[in-house]
């Protein structure tokens, strides 16, 4: 039966046991107006129905669709999302309200109101490209890490690891090159952070880089810096054409790349494995105005099947490393939610549940039973009341129609 409310919430989660951190990537950016950049599900609409979200369009902002998202997600052994986390440029240097953040709905208003929270650890990257707000030596101790400290690391479910709260920074090179004097004042400032947390009872703090290059002098410049271990958005893995075959090929690469890597700094950088990339639908001129680059990526495609031997051989490489190595803690998944730049694991229209399921079959003892059931076979859904909602069927039909 279908369609017949059962239970007056989203079911409670029934969560795979694993034995470490699975983190995916999380782009709060389905909230509407909130993105700043493009529109969300409305750019996604018409052209690219496939991409729709199995509960359908969302106003992300709502707490009961996070929890479907953490009940899917801990059911399939995702223990952690990783939020993006934008201040906006014009708040540099001042004290710090949720009202200065790019997107801050997806943790401010979703997960802290949501009534799984607690099943999920979460944790924060920092995006400090040039086009959101960055920080200095003086603004990170005396706005960010009380920003941070109040909202964040005290919560009960934010990502800590041997007690110190974790802190992923994106686009690290503007830190580098603009915020901070030199490399010592750079590892000072984050040593003062680190001090901060052991006077609010934690017993340090850890930064993690997001950088894959295959440079050694890189690595080393992250350790001076003061970070604790690199890690990728995405498996850095970049076709040299649209490749929908050659999946072999795919697989053995990613895994490659991550060898490569630990070969330049064994111990502190982790893997991420990449299910799939095609931003074609930022590939328009609007896009190439903002300065994005999207129109010259290349499009490749996993199977399930393949993604999960993907998973595998990064999980058989993390294990044979030594104890104390980060990739031994840590695996990234890439990522929960990137709808429209094209790289995506939670449930889909296209997909289903098959990439999750890839997830838990390598990283759980699937002691578990997921509920595969969606939102509207048990009642539930009506989740979007801000975004386009055009009749797929009927837009099937005119496309198969104009089919030459």
């Amino acid at each position: 039966m279908y369609n017949i409310r059962f239970e007056s919430y989203v079911p409670k989660p029934n969560p795979a046991n694993s034995d470490r951190i699975v983190a995916a990537h999380y782009y709060a950016a389905w909230k509407k107006g909130a993105a700043g950049l493009h529109e969300g599900f409305d750019d996604l609409a018409e052209e690219f129905p496939d991409r729709t979200p199995l509960m359908g369009y969302y106003d992300e902002e709502n707490p009961e669709v996070c929890d479907w998202e953490i009940k899917w997600a801990v059911e399939h052994g995702i223990n952690c999302f990783i939020y993006c986390w934008y201040r906006k440029l014009e708040n540099m240097g001042k004290p710090i309200t949720v009202e200065d953040l790019r997107c801050g709905h997806g943790i401010h208003e979703a997960l802290f109101n949501a009534r799984y929270q607690n099943y999920m650890k979460f944790a924060i990257m920092f995006e400090v490209s040039p086009r959101w707000g960055a920080t200095d030596e003086r603004d990170m101790l005396e706005n960010i890490m009380p920003f941070w400290m109040e909202h964040y690391f005290k919560r009960g479910n934010y990502l800590l690891i041997d007690n110190k709260p974790v802190v992923f920074v994106f686009h690290p090179q503007r830190l580098a090159n603009e915020s901070f004097e030199s490399v010592e004042s750079q590892k000072a400032t984050f040593d003062a952070c680190r001090d901060i947390c052991r006077a609010n009872g934690f017993d340090g703090m850890i930064f993690a880089m997001c950088n894959t290059f295959l440079d050694k002098k890189v690595a080393d410049d992250a350790v001076a810096r003061g970070y604790d271990f690199r890690f990728g958005y995405n498996a850095g893995y970049n076709a040299p054409v649209d490749m929908y075959d050659y999946e072999d090929d795919i697989v053995r690469r990613q895994c490659e790349l991550y060898r490569q890597r630990l070969a330049i700094d064994e111990c502190r950088f982790i893997p991420t494995a990449s299910c799939f990339s095609d931003s074609t639908p930022r590939f328009s001129q609007r896009w190439r105005d903002l300065g994005y680059n999207f129109y010259k990526s290349r499009r490749w495609y996993l199977s399930p099947e393949n993604y999960r031997r993907v998973l595998e051989g990064m999980k058989e490489i993390s294990d044979a490393l030594p104890d104390d190595a980060w990739g031994k803690k840590i695996f990234m998944i890439d990522n929960w939610n990137e709808w429209d730049e094209g790289h995506f694991v939670a449930p889909s229209h296209k997909f289903g549940f098959k990439y999750l399921q890839a997830i838990r079959e390598v990283f759980t003892d699937r002691g578990n039973l997921p509920d595969y059931r969606t939102p509207q076979d048990q009642g539930f859904g009506g989740y979007n009341t801000s975004w386009k909602t055009p009749d797929f069927a009927d837009f099937c039909r005119k496309r198969l129609e104009n089919k030459d």
